[in-house]
Order: structure tokens, then C-alpha cells, then sequence
């Protein structure tokens, strides 16, 4: 008898779990409880149901395969991120963005940063790993996670988010998403890279 599905990792989850809404029972927040929480705060959004995307290339693939892309809305990609303080961040960019971690810890005035462990992923922000968004501050204001966000969004009228699984797409417009981080008390941190 196999009982490798009954191991349990470190963040108490059994091993064989992924991102996808399938066990969205065992996150702090599940994606229905966030979608129900957007409903009740007139959070304007499109809920696109799809395969798990783990990956920026896979989501590129998918989008461009399945969706018709306007340019108004941005793809992005989130990074979980910690300096030698144990300061956590959530960054998030536009998907192509090039990266430059020693820059950004410069900018944002941080110690050396690096990214963060999938325990400590779903620790501080109730996530496992592809399905990282800026909807993970529902859970990431209580762990004081610091958010930025790439200012270059802001020429974006949409963005495309996962909703704490990697199944599930949600279009919104910026200003909803800065809505949602006004109910849930998140300061957003707008940085140029």
C-alpha cells in the first residue's frame, strides 16, 4: 500500500499538492472566499477558469493561444522576495520586465535580496508556488509583507491575477485592484526599475 500520499511537507500539506483551486480548501483564504470578499466590495472582475499555469511561459503560452490579448491589459509576473533581515516583499512587474535584484534592493533600500523558500511562500502570503499574486496580501497584510508594484503598470487600463490558484485568471482594472488593497489595508509601495 502506498502511503506517500498521506506524507505531510512542512507547511503541514500533504506532498502531492498543487496550486489549483482542487486544493484551495487547505489556503488561509481560498480563491472562492476571495471572489465572494471582491462581490461584496464591488471589485469589478472577468473570472477566466483555465489549466494550472505554474510558470510566465506558460501563462504566455496560454494567453496568446486562448485569449485575445489587448494591450491595455498587462500580464505580470509576482516575485516573492527576502533580504538578509527577513523582511518579506511581493513585487510585481510586467511579465517581460528584465529583473535586476541587486538594483532592486538598491532602490527599495534593502539588504541583499533573495528569493523566498515555498514554506515561507505559503507562510507569509497563503500561497503555493505559480500561483503567487497580488491577491495574496489578503493573507500577506497580516505577515507584514511590503508590496510594490512596477509603476509602469499604471499604462495599463487591465491586469491579469491569478486568484490565490494557478487554475483561475481574474482581468481587473488597476484602480479595482488599488481598491482591494484599500479594503484590506495594503500600502502599495509604486517603484521604478
Amino acid at each position: 500500500m502506498d502511503n506517500s500520499k498521506n506524507k505531510l511537507n512542512k507547511t503541514g500539506n500533504h506532498q502531492d499538492q498543487d496550486a489549483s483551486s482542487l486544493f484551495q480548501d487547505s489556503l488561509p483564504t481560498t480563491s472562492d472566499n476571495l471572489l465572494i470578499k471582491l462581490k461584496e466590495w464591488k471589485i469589478k472582475f472577468k473570472l477566466i477558469q483555465h489549466v494550472p499555469l505554474r510558470t510566465v511561459e506558460e501563462s504566455k503560452q496560454f494567453h496568446n493561444q486562448s485569449l485575445m490579448i489587448e494591450k491595455s491589459i498587462a500580464q505580470i509576473k509576482n516575485l516573492y522576495l527576502r533580504d538578509h533581515k527577513k523582511n518579506n516583499f511581493l513585487f510585481v512587474f510586467q511579465q517581460d520586465k528584465k529583473i535586476d535584484l541587486k538594483k532592486l534592493s538598491e532602490i527599495i533600500k534593502a539588504g541583499r535580496l533573495s528569493f523566498g523558500s515555498k514554506e515561507r511562500l505559503f507562510e507569509n502570503l497563503g500561497v503555493r508556488p505559480g500561483a503567487v499574486t497580488p491577491f495574496a496580501m489578503i493573507n500577506g497584510i497580516h505577515k507584514h509583507v511590503n508590496l510594490y508594484l512596477d509603476l509602469n503598470l499604471r499604462s495599463y487600463k487591465k491586469l491579469y491575477a491569478h486568484p490565490l490558484v494557478n487554475d483561475r485568471t481574474i482581468e481587473v482594472k488597476l484602480e479595482d485592484l488599488e481598491n482591494f488593497f484599500n479594503k484590506i489595508g495594503v500600502k502599495i509601495n509604486w517603484i521604478q526599475l
